[in-house]
């Protein structure tokens, strides 16, 4: 591991919420690099950042980094050499894997969702309570429909059959004429994405990918094996003349996009923009995967999905699921695809899990029946809290910006004087704040200074998040992001 300053910010994004709880910050951070070599995320043999390089990162005084490498050391678990620096001991056994994406930051994301929130106000994940149509149509799949589901084997790869008509009936309505065998259920977007990963990718293939992105994601196409080539968004979504340059200079085999409301910045992608990339991906013999996730408030035009754009010959494969839009507890999702390609899929699903969950599949069948009128309603819930959180952000942190998105849940938010968001999110950690800085979601790099801040919460919520949002800057401002930071930190 490379003890550079770069090396230092990785493993930092390992430790997660390190210096949340009570008790002095080196021993919670010898605690925290335990865990990551208990779980496989470091490895024996692996380079430490020097206590300086770790310190700035942290933004904690080199003292504290000094004295939990001690404690360690101690332990047995760091060893130190002169020239070679800190190791961690080769004396450590091995751990198994447990979902760590070396080089990727995806996991730690979703560790806030292993170990709970607490107090700690997390922005790693958008989370959504379920709308007033849910409870209503739980209680009418249990009253009326629960008999007719336990007769049911429980096998249904594909999906029940009357979730993939209503999700094939959708999109027939939205401008793309679908069969249900075009259709596999899946549990959330996130598992088609594994699939789509395992059926077109490989050690040394390629992905083209928009940059930022959605971290979990890069994970399991790096975890696949392939290069991730970047093409940057601008206000339209992808950009077209570095998508066709990139795809002259080396045929990837899978594109991977999110043209609804892409993750982070929430740009909507246009209906010209959707063309070109289906008349690019024909041209060049390119698969597409189309996410289509990361939704919740919504554009009063949406345009229909890349697909339907595709001339003969295209392959596109659309993915969407109704946890942002109606309950985030309902990881129920979808895609579709050729009926060639859903039954290749349908084939991973069934060594995977047999199939997702019927009671839930009925519930999300009546839920897409009803799919605009919920959706709308969801739109009008988070933009009240995105008007709200604005407000909020204007009045304690005016140095800020962002561009407001056109859909989704989230600002990607700008910190001014090109200040690192990786340095801000360990400082907004010790005030209560799991920030998501824009370089976990951008592999080039050019969003160092950008992190995503999540309005899905609840108005109180929102409250404290810009309060403490505003005492971490402040703090940060004050008194520096590395050794001048040093006397507010206690060891």
């Amino acid at each position: 591991m490379d003890s550079s300053v770069g090396g230092a910010h990785d493993v930092a994004a390992l430790l997660g919420g390190w210096s949340g709880g009570d008790g002095p910050l080196y021993r919670k951070l010898a605690a925290a690099l335990r865990r990551a070599v208990e779980d496989g995320a470091l490895a024996a043999g692996d380079r430490l950042p020097s206590e300086r390089a770790l310190a700035a990162a942290l933004a904690v005084s080199r003292t504290t980094v000094v004295a939990a490498y001690d404690e360690l050391r101690g332990a047995g678990l760091l060893d130190s050499r002169q020239g070679s620096g800190t190791r961690i001991s080769a004396r450590t056994r091995p751990a198994p894997s447990n979902g760590y994406v070396r080089g990727g930051s995806g996991l730690s994301l979703y560790q806030r969702l292993i170990d709970g929130p607490g107090d700690l106000i997390s922005l790693a994940c958008v989370t959504t309570e379920a709308l007033p149509p849910v409870p209503d149509i739980i209680r009418e799949v249990a009253d009326r429909h629960l008999s007719d589901l336990l007769t049911e084997t429980g096998y249904h790869p594909r999906g029940l059959p009357e979730l993939r008509e209503a999700v094939a009936d959708h999109y027939t309505a939205l401008g793309l004429p679908t069969h249900p065998d075009q259709i596999v259920v899946t549990t959330g977007v996130q598992q088609a994405v594994t699939f789509v990963c395992d059926l077109y990718l490989y050690r040394g293939s390629a992905a083209l990918i928009e940059s930022p992105s959605f971290a979990g994601c890069l994970d399991s196409l790096r975890a696949a094996g392939a290069d991730l080539l970047t093409v940057p968004v601008d206000d339209e979504g992808v950009d077209i003349a570095r998508m066709r340059r990139v795809l002259r200079e080396r045929r990837p085999d899978l594109m991977y996009l999110m043209p609804n409301y892409q993750n982070p910045t929430g740009v909507l992608m246009s209906a010209a923009r959707r063309r070109q990339v289906a008349e690019l991906a024909a041209e060049h013999g390119v698969p597409v995967f189309e996410d289509g996730a990361y939704t919740g408030l919504r554009a009063p035009d949406e345009p229909p999905p890349v697909a339907a754009f595709a001339p003969p010959g295209a392959e596109v494969i659309t993915a969407a699921s109704v946890s942002k839009t109606a309950w985030a507890g309902l990881r129920i999702g979808w895609l579709r695809a050729s009926a060639a390609v859903a039954e290749r899929i349908s084939r991973r699903k069934v060594i995977t899990d047999l199939g997702s969950p019927l009671l839930d599949q009925a519930v999300a069948a009546r839920i897409v029946r009803r799919l605009p009128e919920v959706a709308a309603a969801r739109s009008a819930h988070l933009a009240e809290r995105m008007l709200f959180l604005e407000e909020r952000l204007r009045e304690r942190l005016p140095s800020w910006s962002w561009r407001r998105p056109d859909g989704g849940a989230a600002l990607w938010v700008r910190l001014p004087d090109g200040t690192d968001a990786r340095v801000f999110a360990q400082v907004a950690l010790r005030h209560g704040v799991e920030v998501v800085p824009g370089s976990v979601m951008a592999p080039c790099g050019d969003y160092d200074s950008y992190f995503r801040l999540t309005f899905s919460h609840s108005f109180d919520r929102l409250t404290a998040l810009a309060d403490r949002l505003a005492r971490a800057w402040e703090d940060l401002c004050r008194y520096g992001p590395v050794e001048s930071y040093a006397p507010r930190v206690v060891v």
